[in-house]
């Protein structure tokens, strides 16, 4: 069977939903799958994401379903491929980019800043700009200052885009889902950390729709603890840890970066009194400092002491182990930030 009989297959037979257990890998390929094989428009360029199933293995058996002609290899040259993302999405394709690794999201910020995230106000709304670019980053890997970004405050500033950021295999696949389907450009910032993580999702799951701002993951009364990507599971371990000593920490995951909602977040902080933030960057610029700015803003009389923010330090991102992993923020970090606080 060819991989056009195989799609048309496909497009006959419904989907069937069913909460499976996964991985967060898992869920990107299923979410990419089901896409590709709803419409035939829709394909993904990338380095090393043919037949090697790509680097991180999140293209993995697509190529063998659809062929070369939709799961494209590209050379080396993320200005050129994403460039012509655009040129596909204005003639009726919907393109998905995976960035090898979101570090590399530098080098073609030009294609996305001032061509994606313009083209459909440019035009006047006449044309649309479907395109989702993945990128996958993170640190906690040994890849050196140069490959373990998360990149997530780079595009912040830039109108016309959204952003999200998964942080569990429900939320990698929904959202991914949702993002191909938008008639918009969407920034997918996946976390390489992530990828061997498991949880419950439900795959086959046609009715999708974009979030439109944080979740509440853990109710609590005495504290509010914000995070994204991989920094939410920390979060979620250092509430365990303060609730064994009878403080109850309300954990929200960030989930969309733009446009930030940060209403539900504030309204946690009348609940509580207490903003803690978490995020895996440097502490210039990032998304938690909007967060704050808001907050403050919103519910400043709530608030019983300043907010804090848990970042990286403001320096290159060290490959020792033992450098890396004192950069990154721990459960008892932040479980420790908390109670002084309190």
């Amino acid at each position: 069977m060819t991989a056009n009989e195989k799609m048309a297959a496909a497009e006959l037979k419904p989907l069937q939903m069913a909460i499976q257990e996964i991985t967060y890998r898992e869920a990107i390929v299923a979410a990419l799958r089901e896409e590709m094989r709803r419409d035939p428009k829709t394909l993904i360029m990338g380095e090393d994401i043919g037949a090697s199933g790509g680097p991180f293995k999140t293209c993995q058996g697509l190529y063998e379903e659809f062929g070369a002609s939709r799961v494209r290899d590209t050379p080396i040259a993320e200005t050129g491929f994403v460039g012509a993302a655009l040129g596909l999405a204005l003639t009726g394709y919907r393109p998905i980019v995976e960035i090898m690794f979101a570090d590399f999201l530098g080098v073609c910020f030009d294609q996305i800043a001032n061509s994606i995230a313009k083209h459909r106000f440019m035009s006047g709304g006449r044309v649309k700009t479907p395109i989702v670019i993945r990128a996958l980053g993170g640190a906690g890997l040994r890849f050196g200052a140069q490959h373990s970004q998360t990149a997530e405050s780079w595009l912040l500033s830039v109108p016309g885009l959204k952003i999200i950021c998964p942080s569990n295999p429900e939320q990698a696949y929904l959202m991914l889902k949702a993002a191909i389907r938008d008639d918009n450009p969407v920034l997918v910032l996946e976390h390489k950390a992530l990828l061997s993580t498991k949880g419950a999702a439900p795959i086959g799951l046609d009715d999708v729709a974009m979030p439109t701002g944080p979740r509440v993951l853990r109710p609590g009364r005495h504290a509010t603890i914000v995070a994204s990507l991989a920094m939410v599971g920390k979060a979620l371990a250092a509430a365990d840890r303060l609730a064994l000593e009878g403080i109850e920490a309300e954990v929200i995951d960030v989930q969309v970066l733009r446009p930030l909602n940060v209403s539900p977040i504030s309204d946690s902080v009348r609940r509580t009194n207490i903003l803690v933030t978490v995020e895996e960057q440097a502490p210039t610029g990032g998304w938690s400092s909007d967060v704050v700015a808001d907050v403050v803003s919103q519910a400043f009389d709530f608030l019983d002491a300043p907010p804090a923010r848990i970042t990286l330090p403001d320096h290159p991102l060290p490959y020792s182990p033992h450098l890396e992993d004192s950069f990154i923020p721990s459960p008892e970090r932040i479980a420790a930030t908390v109670k002084s606080l309190l």
